[in-house]
């Protein structure tokens, strides 16, 4: 059963070895967990909504709060604490855009906000209800998750919108296809959620980001329904896909998404590398990336996540040998570890693990054992996990990530890293922060960057802490000629910094399209762009 109250699935525990929690320990310090909220005590919070009935609409207490947070670190907190604040006033299940538009033209006459929710996996404040004394209907896409048309001759499928990713897989895979798409977050978000918020997945380097997959589709609006046909490319004016790309709600619901499809490839498999240093392990992915030898993945740790993967792995003996075998082979202190990827026929994939093997050994890599790479594989998804397991350890987790070109890519890593590493010296806590270069492209990198820290002596101190670190981040990101999201969208979180980025014109375009498609401004307030 799917946790109210934290990431995914409740039978699945990613257990820390006690080794991983002596190495955070001797990072960080020693941490005390803070106590949890329980789901009845939560529901006995819920106010009396204050919709009217519509057949539609649920108004229970368990899931108005099931569908008040997402998974931000200041929704998780509120999950944890108990302390919502607000909550939906109810949540409409609609099985199709005629029902979609039903609701829509009823929230428009009842005077009520509107907030689109697909998996709920949001880590930027995309479906938190706002306070601004209107009643929240709440719409979860869910039962909107068929493949409704396959065309095999031009490859573009079509889903309803609410579809989570092993549900796209397992009904294109069923008919010889893959969408290729793996966000972190693939097990529960959905594929409306992944066009809102302009997702990328782990494997972009094959498939492309959302930008690259998405085809067309329909977005039911409060003035009416925009319908974008599957046109290979267009000189027409202003791509109506790129409006849609990125909206976070805020002007419509997508409610039937069509994408472009691959056959399925005969090989697949992932390859561990240990490069000697992060400046030799950019280069080799910015070397692949500009000669576009055709990998489907390249991630590289840098050297502090390389530790920390190890250290958290367990397998002590195991690892011991590994960093034994390494050394030997000059590969110590400030390794780095390479991972990447091969899709597609086996002939293929041979020659291109030739390629990519011989810019790795031209830049002083050695090749890990294969069992790595079959481990990353299968482990794919539930780095999610380990924040539950570190929180009833004390511990918070948080990521923030970003995109710059390849000239700032190390200076910017670094900057971001310190500024974390100083953000709560006025408070004597230590904060341990790795990262990671997750999607490459010629031009430049993702960057990714996992922090955790002791939680305070209560949920607000926690908060406080929180907010200085995010801030401080973001910061060095705003001010560093970079965007303040590469994968995760703005939501509530990012809103702040999107200026630095857009320009004052630029932000008055994005308002002025807002308020076209929605002119009661009653989707999906306060995001995207915050209004204080």
């Amino acid at each position: 059963m799917r946790r109210w109250n934290g990431w995914g699935d409740d039978s699945v525990v990613l257990e820390t070895p006690q080794s991983g929690l002596a190495f955070l320990q001797s990072q960080i310090g020693s941490a005390s967990a803070l106590p949890d909220a329980g789901f009845a005590q939560v529901c006995e919070q819920v106010p009396p909504s204050r919709l009217a009935e519509h057949p539609l609409i649920n108004t229970s207490a368990a899931e108005r709060v099931k569908h008040a947070r997402g998974q931000s670190f200041p929704d998780w907190l509120a999950m944890r604490s108990g302390d919502f604040g607000v909550f939906p006033d109810g949540v409409a299940y609609p099985q199709s855009s005629a029902e979609v538009r039903e609701l829509l033209d009823w929230a428009a006459l009842q005077d009520v906000d509107v907030i689109p929710y697909g998996g709920g996996t949001s880590v930027a404040g995309h479906i938190n209800p706002e306070v601004n004394g209107r009643a929240v209907l709440t719409i979860d896409m869910g039962h909107m998750n068929r493949l409704l048309d396959l065309n095999a001759e031009s490859q573009i499928a079509t889903f309803g919108a609410g579809v989570p990713g092993p549900q796209v897989e397992a009904q294109l895979r069923a008919k010889g296809y893959t969408l290729g798409h793996f966000p972190q977050s693939w097990e529960l978000s959905t594929l409306g959620g992944w066009v809102a918020s302009r997702s990328s997945g782990q494997q972009s380097f094959r498939y492309g980001r959302i930008e690259q997959i998405f085809a067309g589709g329909k977005m039911e609006c409060p003035n009416g329904t925009l319908e974008i046909p599957t046109i290979p490319a267009s000189a027409a004016g202003t791509d109506l896909r790129e409006v849609v790309l990125g909206s976070e709600g805020r002007m419509g619901i997508i409610t039937e998404v069509k994408v472009r499809v691959t056959p399925l490839p005969e090989q697949e498999k992932f390859i561990a590398v240990f490069m000697p240093d992060f400046e030799s392990a950019k280069a080799a992915v910015r070397t692949i990336a500009q000669k576009k030898i055709p990998l489907s993945m390249l991630r590289v740790s840098n050297a502090p996540e390389t530790q920390t993967q190890l250290k958290l792995a367990g397998h002590e003996t195991m690892i011991a040998w590994l960093e034994k075998y390494l050394a030997l082979r000059g590969i110590a202190d400030g390794k780095c570890l390479l991972t990447f990827g091969l899709t597609g026929n086996k002939q293929q994939n041979k020659l291109s693990c030739k390629q990519a093997m011989g810019v790795f050994k031209s830049l002083g890599g050695v090749k890990g054992p294969a069992m790595m790479g079959k481990k990353w594989a299968e482990n794919r998804f539930r780095f999610p996990y380990l924040r539950e397991n570190l929180w009833q350890a004390g511990y918070a987790v948080d990521t923030l990530e970003t995109a710059t070109d390849w000239e700032n890519v190390s200076d910017l890593m670094q900057r971001m890293e310190s500024a974390l590493h100083n953000a709560l010296q006025d408070e004597g806590v230590k904060v341990h922060v790795f990262t990671h270069l997750s999607h490459v492209y010629t031009q430049g990198s993702s960057i990714y960057t996992s922090y955790v820290f002791p939680v305070a002596a209560d949920y607000a101190q926690t908060l406080q802490r929180w907010k200085k670190l995010k801030h401080a981040a973001s910061m060095e990101i705003a001010q560093g000629h970079a965007t303040i999201s590469h994968q995760h969208g703005v939501g509530v979180d990012h809103a702040p910094y999107m200026h630095a980025e857009k320009g004052l014109l630029g932000m008055a375009a994005i308002e002025s399209l807002l308020a076209f498609f929605d002119p009661q401004q009653r989707m999906n307030p306060g995001k995207l762009i915050r209004k204080e």
